[in-house]
């Protein structure tokens, strides 16, 4: 079993190698990213808000030598994707460094301007770009859990992620001319917070899903690959809102010639299949710098199991599962 940490700490130690009393997991944002050393320092911010009508999703990121900003935007009925982004080379986004929850991070680009601020128990995401436009309020309870563990490969490289899934959110999102009203009881909210010092070249999978069952809140949150052969794993339940974790690295099958075949995910208290509605690419190739993106969103069934051995059915919880290659 993976350590659970209970007390605030330090990524690193003065001379920026990894402190080993930060590895570990914990229900509550503890872990102080006090990186040092430029180049490959990776701080970046995601978050996907779903309703029955839409998804969307963005990022921000400052990799030292790159900042850069995403947003993904998908009509469900009509299966119609809008995409904007900008890439500034040689430029640092200052907003990421903050200790995460005490200021907004934001963009601060015309054509794509993306702000995450923090409020009383919420958190505000306001999206500006030519065609999509979105002002969305998310609820974060004081004693709301969410997983956070970080992965150590090694003294100098060593990564602390985030995942939270199961909030509620409200507001409006205007895209391509139509509005799109949420109503915090059929939207939600996923974040994913990383702060590191990573390896040149990565592949990893990540699966996160929303839902109810039996009228119990279920949260699902699985990675795989890039935590192989570390002392962590990302791997959570969050059932009727306590995060439970997964020590063991859980098996992944799917098809990299058809993404939109079912996938499953399996292990001693995992048995899932996913089958996915829609399939999101990207890429791009600067030859030294490279990243290639494939996300499936769609519904995960089958059974879990908690800790205590009670097994919880999973029927049709939305979410998404992916695989993501990067040179950076």
């Amino acid at each position: 079993m993976e350590k659970e940490l209970h007390e605030p700490v330090d990524m690193c130690l003065g001379d920026g190698t990894l402190n080993q009393a930060a590895v570990g997991w914990s229900r509550f944002p503890l872990h102080r990213a006090n990186l040092k050393g430029w180049g490959r320092r990776k701080r970046f911010d995601y978050w996907c808000i779903v309703s029955p009508e839409m998804i969307l999703a963005f990022s921000i990121s400052d990799t030292d030598y790159k900042a850069a900003t995403s947003m993904f935007f998908l009509d469900r009925k009509t299966q119609t994707e809008t995409t904007a982004g900008s890439m500034d080379w040689f430029r640092s986004n200052p907003t990421s460094r903050a200790p995460w929850g005490t200021e907004a991070i934001h963009s601060g680009k015309k054509d794509i301007d993306i702000a995450i601020t923090p409020g009383d128990q919420t958190m505000l995401l306001t999206v500006a770009t030519p065609q999509v436009n979105a002002e969305i309020e998310v609820s974060i309870p004081a004693d709301h859990q969410s997983m956070g563990v970080l992965v150590p490969w090694s003294e100098k490289r060593f990564q602390y992620t985030r995942k939270d899934n199961c909030l509620t959110a409200s507001g409006r999102v205007r895209a391509n001319g139509v509005t799109y009203q949420l109503d915090e009881k059929s939207t939600t909210a996923t974040m994913d917070h990383g702060r590191g010092k990573w390896p040149y070249e990565t592949l990893w999978n990540w699966a996160s899903g929303s839902g109810t069952t039996n009228g119990e809140e279920i949260g699902l949150q699985f990675g795989a690959k890039w935590t192989a052969g570390t002392p962590s794993t990302e791997n959570a339940l969050r059932l009727g809102g306590q995060i439970e974790k997964i020590s063991e690295e859980l098996e992944w099958t799917y098809d990299t010639e058809n993404w939109m075949a079912p996938w499953t995910i399996k292990g001693e208290r995992v048995d899932l299949l996913f089958t996915p509605e829609y399939h999101r690419h990207s890429e791009f190739d600067k030859k030294i710098v490279s990243s290639r993106e494939d996300q499936a969103f769609g519904y995960f069934s089958g059974t879990v199991w908690s800790l205590s051995g009670r097994a919880y059915p999973v029927e049709d919880v939305f979410g998404w599962a992916e695989e993501v290659h990067r040179r950076w």
